[in-house]
């Protein structure tokens, strides 16, 4: 009777440990430290680029415990001009990127594109506007009446808001106001509101690849890599 040669099979179950303690290490890290998200929307452009590949520190603001609604303890909370991970409001199941711009207790407005903040005119370098005669209005801003700060001229004059007119809001506890830095070009907090923070995944730390999309190119992701884009850092 020929005997099996266990060394042959002891090899198998090491490369296969391996390989599990290294699926597992994979998965934890993913879990609780970073995580990879891909940005397929200009709405953060210039900062962001669509075909953008970023690394997400999600330990900073507290990550998700998987399978349960429990967090780990925040390194720091979102701070006003980070740009920031959350899932959206209006579908959990989809990541957004955008930019904090209001805190809780933070009262915000935005006349003729400008954004005010507490009352005061911001500067903000990092703002783009590609349709600066444009201001479309409509039923998407309608849900600021309920939370709108009753001014005197709001109240005897109407409210009407827009997309580069509105408010004054105040931001609510545990919430905060997010806009994309292409701001003509922004599906953000203008249209659907305050972010809870139960929603917050993570800060982008920096773009690990980048490419420019390109239907027609089959191999678009290496023939039109975005080299100079590598460990640039997202701020």
């Amino acid at each position: 009777m020929r005997r099996v040669n266990r060394r042959g099979f002891d090899w198998i179950w090491e490369w296969a440990k391996s390989l599990l303690i290294a699926l597992a290490l994979f998965v934890f890290v993913r879990a609780f430290f970073v995580e990879a998200f891909k940005i397929p929307t200009g709405s953060m452009e210039r900062t962001l680029l669509v075909g953008d590949f970023l690394l997400v520190n999600k330990l900073v603001y507290g990550a998700e415990v998987p399978f349960t609604k429990h967090r780990l303890p925040a390194v720091s909370v979102p701070a006003r001009g980070e740009v920031m991970v959350f899932r959206w409001p209006e579908d959990p199941s989809k990541d957004f990127v955008k930019r904090v711009v209001g805190v809780p207790g933070d009262t915000l407005a935005m006349q003729s594109g400008v954004l005010l903040l507490n009352g005061r005119p911001q500067r903000e370098a990092y703002v783009v506007h590609n349709e600066p005669g444009a201001d479309p209005a409509g039923e998407a801003f309608r849900w600021q009446d309920t939370v709108l700060v009753r001014t005197a001229v709001a109240a005897h004059a109407g409210y009407h808001p827009s997309r580069n007119n509105w408010g004054p809001l105040v931001v609510p506890p545990r919430s905060f106001f997010v806009l994309g830095d292409n701001r003509d070009n922004s599906l953000d907090s203008r249209y659907w509101g305050f972010v809870p923070d139960s929603l917050v995944r993570g800060r982008p730390i920096l773009v690990y690849y980048s490419y420019a999309p390109d239907s027609a190119h089959f191999l678009a992701w290496l023939t039109r890599a975005r080299w100079r884009r590598l460990g640039e850092r997202v701020r």
